[in-house]
């Protein structure tokens, strides 16, 4: 069975767990609170016949699938409840999500970059006089993906995909590639990095990991916007994955979730070379230590991306539900409150597993995700 073959079985294996899952938890468990009072968990079993009316929220592409599946099962136990509320996440791009949720336009947003200082002090002018905060709601692998004919796999250290994507590596059977990958097929052919056009949490995350990983290949540091003029790009994470599957000798970086069939690069870790799994990607967040200088409901992850240790996939991306810490419109607030419970909850998690291939966050993190819900304020 080749590599590409094992990712695959891994994912559906994941897929498998999150649908027993699924199918054990039933409709009641979304939330630890009730709807009785302002400064609870929001609806829980029992409590859905009162959410009504309209809930927007934008952000990371990267959790797209996952979203789509939070949406439309939290909306199916509503209204099996006998509740009408209508869920929408516009996968616009984090950058883009922040500043609509900034802005007031959507009521949360999705992030792979958490809210920084700067915009958690701003957040106050839309979110009833308290700061916003951060969740980490969604964990997965970003994959580094490619097309190029009879190759479904590579080996690559963070030098050399610095390198791919600083344009300093500009041929496939360039001598860095070669002597990782000796049993490869690789032509003469040029190399085509893609990246992505929009301000991308994604992008950040990558390049985080090449900026720690790889300083003297890849001299940018991290960032939100590609530094580089010219190149092919792809606008969110559908844009990336077709642009890459549109060309010849492409290369770019996605959501593990959307890799699909395109040849994916197994990364250095020490002495080995790690494939992505949703356990790899969790096993990262779980040697990782907590931002410190965050609010105590401001769940911020530190992702330690030069870890040596055996199994860990250290190109993770945590994706972030930002949300207010208190909200004018009663009906609103409550609503954010049992959708974000449910979100986190074990179902809710398992949906993301099952549809995206994520890795469900601890028991621990839920408990202190679930406490920072219950403390938002309505009305």
């Amino acid at each position: 069975m080749n590599v590409r073959k094992n990712k695959l079985v891994s994912l559906a294996a994941l897929g498998l767990v999150g649908g027993l899952a699924l199918a054990g938890c039933g409709g009641a468990d979304a939330g630890n609170g009730d709807s009785n009072g302002s400064d609870n968990g929001g609806a829980s079993a029992g409590g859905y016949a009162e959410l009504s009316g309209n809930l927007a929220g934008s952000g990371a592409s990267s959790m797209q699938n996952a979203q789509n599946a939070w949406t439309e099962s939290f909306m199916g136990l509503v209204q099996a409840e006998g509740g009408d509320i209508q869920v929408t996440y516009d996968p616009t791009g984090s950058g883009t999500g922040r500043e609509q949720f900034l802005s007031g336009q959507v009521k949360f947003a999705g992030t792979d970059a958490a809210l920084d200082e700067e915009e958690l002090a701003t957040s106050a002018e839309v979110c009833n006089g308290e700061q916003a905060f951060n969740l980490p709601v969604y964990i997965s692998p970003i994959a580094v993906v490619f097309k190029l004919e009879g190759v479904d796999s590579l080996d690559l250290s963070a030098e050399v995909i610095g390198g791919i994507f600083a344009g300093d590596i500009t041929s496939w059977n360039d001598p860095a590639i070669a002597e990782l990958n000796p049993d490869a097929d690789l032509p003469d052919l040029d190399i085509v990095p893609v990246h992505r056009s929009d301000d991308s949490g994604t992008t950040e995350n990558f390049t985080e990991y090449l900026s720690e990983n790889a300083p003297d290949a890849w001299t940018h540091g991290p960032i939100e916007t590609w530094p580089i003029e010219g190149g092919q790009s792809g606008d969110g994470t559908s844009g990336m994955i077709s642009t890459v599957e549109g060309g010849n000798g492409t290369i770019g970086y996605a959501d593990a979730s959307q890799a699909g069939n395109l040849g994916t690069v197994n990364v250095q870790v020490g002495e080995e070379f790690v494939e992505f799994t949703g356990e790899a990607a969790a096993k990262a967040v779980d040697v990782s230590p907590r931002e410190e200088g965050r609010a105590e409901n401001d769940i911020v992850v530190e992702l330690d991306r030069t870890t040596t240790e055996s199994g860990v996939y250290p190109i993770v991306l945590i994706s972030y539900l930002a949300l207010c810490g208190s909200y004018a419109d009663s009906a609103e607030g409550e609503a954010v409150k049992a959708y974000a419970s449910y979100i986190i909850s074990e179902e809710g998690q398992a949906a993301g597993e099952e549809n995206a291939g994520s890795a469900p966050i601890s028991d621990e993190l839920r408990t202190e995700a679930q406490a920072a819900i219950d403390g938002i304020t309505v009305g």
